[in-house]
């Protein structure tokens, strides 16, 4: 097999374990057998359509077996698979597919959502949708069945790019972290030694596969194991618990906000929670009361710390751990080095602030077409700035303290301030707009705005929110939205965000 990528991954699993159970969706079962056919016939069907090594492959929807199918058949193939955020709005999703220049896009969302907007402008040459043909558009079910399961045997190296995810950029435009097959494997590696995953593993994913962490620290883990993967379409604690105790689940991944509202729900004392082993949280800063709440129903929770540039994982904090490291987000992976380092790039010493860097064979390859934020991310060495900062204690955990970037983490999602204030100033009566987040209690942050206006007009909250989600995702939206004389800024004229959250 010239395939050493993770389009390989089905075939191989078929080979070792084919009967096992791969995936549990919405009452259907696919084992690894299935799963294998499925994988060849729409790799072939790809192919016909003139997908080739290198080509870009973008799908759009819920957590869904045919996400899988899509990322392990472009794998198949040596293209390049491409996640998109189904929270985003249509402006948001047309530049990625623009940016990345997708031959096709596989629609897995409710038919007359944004993809309908999409085909009116600039579109992937061929759009596939789980919905069944239409206009255009070909069905993916009737696509699968035209496809031959012939075997492909197409070279994929661990060096040749394997998915594209794209995350806020730091000026509001997005940009595209390169991840090859290399950077994939490993992580799901680091994952396999740390966590512990078995072969008997049952692991429900109800944190979204077009985010790193749902897709590589939990899904595609668990198939590389040979385990089963309960896949969630959409996330309702109440239902969390129901299918726990209906597929016997031994592992599961969420941001703390998940946990949170699991745990608020009726039937959470009561709850059979038996068959689980640990718990894994990220995505943001893990509160104390969170961490106490699962332990004290005897389950073993343990959390980490990461970024899509490192695919995502990069520090682990340990089931047996937890307690004693409340509030840290652990050491490196294992096949991982992070450091926190001053402005001279020179390690601090315990107790001192600085930033953290990472480097590993799970490290991005760059940006996609943006080399000057690829040489701004990535030092020589292969070293990720991450733009956060922490501290590292005697024994060397590392815990998160501040971002330097000011990003916004609000229920696991990453809000950048500029790109909220930019469709702010786009807005007629505006002349300033600073962006910042706030405590909430639910999503553990929440965006927030200050704004100016243009002499002699006159502006509402609730107008201001409007016009903003007709440009940005709903997580992006400013929750409060208040108007000042003036914005505080430095000498230079840069905005001084963190007195906007000071002077509320």
């Amino acid at each position: 097999m010239r395939n050493q990528g993770i389009g390989s991954w089905p075939a191989r699993r078929r080979r070792k374990s084919p009967e096992r159970v791969a995936i549990v969706h919405e009452g259907r079962e696919l084992t690894y057998r299935q799963l294998d056919r499925r994988v060849l016939r729409l790799a072939s069907a790809l192919r016909e359509l003139g997908v080739g090594k290198g080509d870009r492959v973008a799908y759009l929807g819920p957590n869904h077996p045919a996400f899988l199918e899509t990322l392990f058949a472009a794998g198949v193939l040596g293209a390049v698979f491409v996640p998109l955020n189904l929270r985003l709005a249509v402006g948001e999703l047309a530049y990625m597919l623009a940016d990345c220049g997708a031959s096709v896009l596989v629609d897995g969302a409710e038919p007359g959502g944004a993809t309908a907007e999409l085909q009116n402008g600039r579109t992937p040459r061929h759009v596939i949708t789980l919905a069944g043909p239409h206009g255009a558009a070909l069905g993916y079910e009737q696509l699968i069945e035209t496809g031959s399961e012939d075997a492909i045997d197409e070279p994929v190296g661990l060096d040749d790019m394997c998915v594209i995810m794209y995350t806020s950029g730091t000026t509001g435009r997005p940009k595209g972290a390169t991840l090859t097959h290399g950077n994939v494997t490993w992580n799901s590696v680091n994952v396999l030694v740390d966590i512990d995953l078995g072969n008997d593993e049952v692991t429900l994913v109800v944190a979204p596969l077009f985010h790193t962490a749902g897709l590589n620290m939990t899904c595609l883990p668990t198939l590389l194991k040979g385990g089963t993967v309960v896949l969630v379409s959409a996330f309702d604690p109440a239902m969390v618990l129901e299918l726990v105790a209906r597929h016997r689940v031994t592992y599961m991944f969420g941001v703390p906000a998940m946990y949170d509202a699991i745990a608020a729900t009726p039937g959470w004392a009561h709850a059979d929670l038996s068959s689980l082993r640990q718990v894994n949280c990220g995505g943001a800063p893990v509160p104390e009361q969170t961490i106490r709440t699962y332990q004290e129903r005897g389950l073993v929770f343990s959390q980490g710390y990461g970024m899509t540039e490192a695919s995502p994982g990069a520090l682990y904090l340990g089931a047996d751990m937890s307690a004693a490291k409340v509030g840290s987000a652990g050491v490196p992976h294992f096949f991982t080095d992070v450091r926190v380092v001053d402005g001279d790039l020179d390690e601090v010493r315990p107790g001192e602030k600085g930033e953290v860097v990472v480097s590993g064979p799970n490290v991005m390859t760059g940006y996609w077409r943006q080399p000057d934020e690829t040489a701004r991310a990535l030092l020589p060495g292969g070293w990720f700035r991450s733009g956060d900062v922490a501290t590292v204690d005697e024994e060397g955990y590392v815990s998160i303290v501040d971002r330097i970037k000011d990003m916004i983490i609000s229920g696991g999602e990453n809000v950048y301030p500029a790109e909220v204030e930019a469709a702010l100033l786009a807005h007629p009566t505006i002349e300033e707009a600073g962006v910042f987040g706030e405590a909430d209690a639910e999503w553990g942050s929440r965006v927030a705005a200050a704004v100016t206006l243009q002499p002699g007009c006159t502006a509402t909250a609730e107008e201001l929110m409007a016009f903003c989600r007709e440009r940005l995702a709903s997580y992006k939206i400013p929750r409060r939205i208040e108007f000042r004389d003036a914005l505080p800024r430095n000498a230079a004229g840069k905005l001084l965000r963190r007195e906007l959250r000071i002077e509320r």
